[in-house]
C-alpha cells in the first residue's frame, strides 16, 4: 500500500500543477498601460501619474513589478480576472511600442487594453473614463494611436490641470506635485484603482458612468 502512495501521490502533483496551470490560462487578462517616465528625476512628477496608479495599486494587492522587456510588470489577480500592470520603459513618446509588444506577448486583444495617463486640459482631481478618441495632444496617447493604428482602446484620463505661465508648459506638467495636491493625490489615485478593476469587472460603459470625476 505504501508503494502504491509512493507512486500515487507524486501523480495527483502532477496534476494539481496542470489543473492550476490551465485555470491561471483560463482567467481573462487585461493589460493596464501607465503611462509615465523612467528614471529619479521624473518620480513624483505629474505627468507620471499613470505610474503612481500602478504603484498604489501593486502596493494594496501586494505584489511587486519586475523588470522586463520594454516595462516593468506586475499581475493582480482579482474576481477571476488577470490584471497586467505594464510601466512602460521607453519613455513616455514611445509608449505604443511597450504596449503593443505586451499585447502581442500576453495575446490580449485591443478591447481589453486599458491606459492610464495625465491630462492637463482637465481640471486637477478629474477623473475622464473614456472607450477610444483623440490623443488630445498627449504624446503617449498619440504614439500608441500610431503604433495600432486606431484609437479605440479605452483610458483613463487623469487631471493634472493647467495651472502654468506661458510657453512654461513642459515645465509644469514635469515638474513635482505641490504640497495642496499631494494631499489630494492619494484620493484620486485610489479612485483610479477602482475604476481599473470595474473596467475589467463590469465593462467600460459602466465603469465610465461609475468613476469619471468631473
Amino acid at each position: 500500500m505504501k508503494a502504491i502512495d509512493s507512486i500515487f501521490v507524486p501523480i495527483m502533483g502532477i496534476f494539481s500543477f496542470f489543473k492550476r496551470k490551465q485555470d491561471k490560462d483560463d482567467e481573462m487578462k487585461y493589460l493596464v498601460a501607465g503611462l509615465g517616465n523612467m528614471g529619479a528625476d521624473y518620480d513624483g512628477t505629474r505627468h507620471n501619474v499613470g505610474f503612481e496608479v500602478l504603484d498604489l495599486m501593486a502596493k494594496g494587492a501586494e505584489v511587486t513589478f519586475k523588470h522586463e522587456t520594454l516595462g516593468d510588470i506586475a499581475v493582480i489577480r482579482h474576481k477571476g480576472r488577470a490584471f497586467h500592470l505594464l510601466k512602460p520603459s521607453t519613455y513616455m513618446n514611445l509608449s505604443g511600442k511597450a504596449v503593443r509588444y505586451w499585447m502581442n506577448k500576453l495575446s490580449i486583444p485591443q478591447d481589453r487594453i486599458l491606459v492610464i495617463t495625465d491630462d492637463l486640459n482637465i481640471p486637477f482631481g478629474s477623473v475622464r473614463v473614456r472607450p477610444g478618441g483623440s490623443d488630445g495632444g498627449h504624446n503617449g496617447l498619440k504614439h500608441i494611436n500610431e503604433i495600432l493604428g486606431n484609437q479605440n482602446y479605452a483610458r483613463i484620463r487623469v487631471g493634472i490641470g493647467a495651472d502654468f505661465a506661458k510657453g512654461r508648459q513642459v515645465d509644469y506638467v514635469l515638474g513635482k506635485w505641490t504640497k495642496d495636491e499631494l494631499e489630494k493625490l492619494p484620493q484620486i489615485l485610489q479612485h483610479t484603482g477602482k475604476a481599473v478593476f470595474a473596467f475589467g469587472t463590469i465593462g467600460i460603459s459602466e465603469t465610465m458612468n461609475r468613476f469619471t470625476k468631473k
